[in-house]
């Protein structure tokens, strides 16, 4: 046998597999090649063969320290495949030997899967990602996007009637000012079935900034801040909305914007 073939020797894992009958004709050809050739994988698949080798008692300590109900959850996920070579325990060598080796990693592999199983199950959490949405679209807004001069008070009033009649508030230029930066425009977008308030202003020296407002259930949240795609966002909510305030201000000015903008909001 030479040096490459040694090198890429079959696993136990693909072994079993041959064992039990799940290997395409060209993969069991190639195992068949290497028990022709290397004695020890001839001997290793003679171990494996051995269906009355205690597998549950041998590996009964791991898979009782294994967390069961999260593995199970994982591999319920998985769609069955027609059992083969079932041992008289109910479990085929193959599913021994893939539950030792998750055993055996529990502190690495499946600690890591079970992150993404939960983030892949559960709800994400709604308040971060309407904002993140939100980042995301104004992470595409240049100085030139804002460009365009707002219009006089009436042209601010209109759109701004329009959006705040979606979101059942009242909205004037005055409540939804922000000192240092220029209305620019107030438009209705639309997340996850809920109308969503984008009002948009330009800061003369940190660019495109906005105010976005969205219906709110969960209930009050005093302001708190986060950093998203290279801004700064300050967040918070009442009884019936959602707001968030971001742009690519520091965060201490950002937030100064943000109380007064909440202050007035709230008279």
């Amino acid at each position: 046998m030479s040096e490459q073939d040694k090198k890429t020797l079959p696993c136990d894992e693909m072994l079993v597999a041959f064992i039990d009958g799940e290997l395409d004709a060209a993969q069991s050809a190639e195992i068949e090649r290497f028990i022709n050739a290397d004695e020890s994988v001839a001997e290793r698949v003679e171990l494996l063969s051995r269906s009355d080798l205690p597998y549950t008692e041998a590996f009964a300590p791991l898979l009782t320290a294994a967390p069961a109900a999260k593995l199970n959850a994982m591999l319920a996920a998985i769609p069955p495949s027609k059992p083969q070579g079932a041992s008289a325990s109910g479990m085929n060598r193959r599913g021994f030997l893939a539950a030792a080796a998750a055993c055996l990693v529990a502190g690495i592999a499946i600690d890591r899967g079970i992150i993404e199983v939960n983030r892949s199950v559960t709800k994400p959490d709604e308040s971060a990602e309407w904002r993140a949405v939100v980042a995301e679209y104004l992470g595409l807004y240049t100085t030139d996007t804002l460009g365009a001069p707002a219009g006089d008070r009436a042209a601010q009033v209109a759109q701004l009637d329009q959006v705040g009649s979606k979101l059942g508030m009242v909205l004037t230029p005055e409540t939804v000012a922000v000192p240092g930066a220029d209305f620019r425009r107030a438009q209705l977008l639309e997340y996850d079935g809920k109308p969503l308030a984008q009002i948009a202003y330009l800061d003369p020296d940190d660019g495109p900034m906005a105010l976005c407002i969205v219906p709110w259930q969960a209930g009050a949240k005093e302001p708190d801040m986060e950093q998203r795609h290279g801004m700064n966002v300050v967040y918070w909510s009442n009884a019936t909305h959602a707001f968030m305030l971001i742009g690519h201000s520091t965060a201490d000015r950002l937030k100064t914007m943000a109380d007064g903008v909440r202050a007035r909001l709230a008279t």
